[in-house]
């Protein structure tokens, strides 16, 4: 059992879960959260006592909604003893509040290895399947690329901008000391960014208050999250601007970026907000593709995987684990978020150069095929459901 029908992003991530678990023989059911007494109902006929599972993104099914609990606030999935596997794609200290109140047969999948060392410190108690990366998706499997020249888009990027301004009224709250203490932290990240979120909180509390109780410091990670949301958006905003004022110009499809301060708006192209499918089919008009990590400092993006799998030449920062199968100049090209002023010198390049534009994505493409589909990771999870 898989859901749809509230994020989209994670419903298609479902839907690419589900082909690629049928593909394994499988039966799956796509719960519909939009409409869920009529999904329930259709859930009772395709339910199999101790034959079922349930693969979730972020809590899907387990964040209180009352369509899954009984008269005494007792969950299905412990009802009915259905195993779930809980594939989370944001850091964990956004989840504390559920993580306390998990299914009894709950199975926590990372998508980034310090999320997984997070869970292993500060909820020791629940059970963690091996780290998941993000996949990607192809539009038109077996169907060959568009060649890279013959494109419409030199460089595009997906997704939203927030004005780091927004989360101003979480850092200045409380007085003038909390102020710079947090102000501190995103100085410290934004100096040395690859340094997590949480490394940097427990330093900085250390220093102000020379020690701090495990629990003390659960509960302020669980605070902080506004640090993260600060420190990834002032990153998304700055890349993209660099290579606009370095003359490159840019698309972008999502929200919010009118308000990217940049000396030359002319080359920053704000495009309409788009659905997975909507992304996919602009990745296979576009020659670059900028990717900019959202602080996972040790794990992937389906960014890359679909920029990859669709024929575009990626542009990422980098993280531990990217840097374990990722070739700078062979399948992608990697910049770093302590030299972002040369992004435009290597988007340059790379536009005045098609032939080693067309070879790199030629080796990305083969890259993401060989291992980083949904369908990979359905196969990853098949072999956790059948080993349980």
């Amino acid at each position: 059992m898989l859901f749809e029908g509230d994020i989209e992003t994670q419903g298609y991530f479902s839907r690419q879960l589900a082909a690629g678990f049928e593909g394994l023989g499988h039966e799956t059911f796509m719960y519909d959260l939009s409409k869920p007494y009529i999904s329930t109902e259709k859930f009772f006929r395709f339910f199999e006592r101790g034959n079922t599972v349930l693969v979730n993104f972020n809590f899907h099914g387990m964040s209180g909604e009352e369509y899954f609990l009984d008269e005494n606030g007792r969950s299905m999935w412990d009802a009915l003893d259905i195993p779930s596997y809980n594939i989370v794609v944001d850091h964990p200290m956004y989840y504390h509040h559920f993580l306390e109140k998990t299914p009894h047969n709950y199975h926590h999948v990372s998508i980034d290895r310090n999320h997984d060392k997070y869970m292993a410190r500060f909820f020791p108690e629940i059970a963690r399947m091996p780290f998941l990366p993000l996949a990607g998706t192809q539009l038109h499997p077996g169907r060959s690329n568009v060649p890279v020249e013959c494109r419409r888009y030199d460089v595009m990027m997906v997704g939203n901008y927030c004005p780091p301004k927004t989360f101003e009224k979480f850092i200045t709250r409380i007085d003038d000391e909390y102020t710079a203490f947090y102000y501190g932290m995103i100085d410290d990240l934004l100096a040395h960014p690859y340094k997590t979120v949480e490394a940097v909180t427990e330093a900085h509390l250390l220093d102000e208050l020379g020690e701090v109780p495990e629990g003390e410091l659960k509960k302020a990670l669980a605070a902080v999250t506004f640090i993260d949301l600060y420190v990834r958006y002032t990153i998304r905003g700055e890349a993209v601007r660099q290579l606009a004022d370095g003359g490159v110009r840019v698309h972008v499809f999502g929200d919010g970026w009118e308000a990217v301060p940049c000396r030359h708006p002319e080359n920053l192209i704000v495009m309409n907000n788009l659905d997975s499918e909507g992304c996919l089919k602009k990745l296979c008009q576009t020659k670059i593709s900028l990717n900019v990590m959202p602080w996972f400092k040790d794990g992937a993006h389906d960014r890359i995987f679909n920029t990859m799998l669709n024929g575009a030449v990626c542009l990422t920062d980098s993280s531990v684990y990217l840097d374990s199968i990722l070739h700078d100049g062979v399948d992608c090209r990697i910049y770093s978020l302590e030299q972002m002023d040369r992004l435009p010198d290597i988007a340059s390049a790379l536009l005045a150069d098609p032939g080693q534009m067309q070879r790199i994505a030629d080796a990305g493409y083969q890259l993401a095929r060989a291992g980083h589909t949904w369908a990979h990771r359905a196969g990853e999870i098949h072999k956790w459901i059948e080993n349980q």
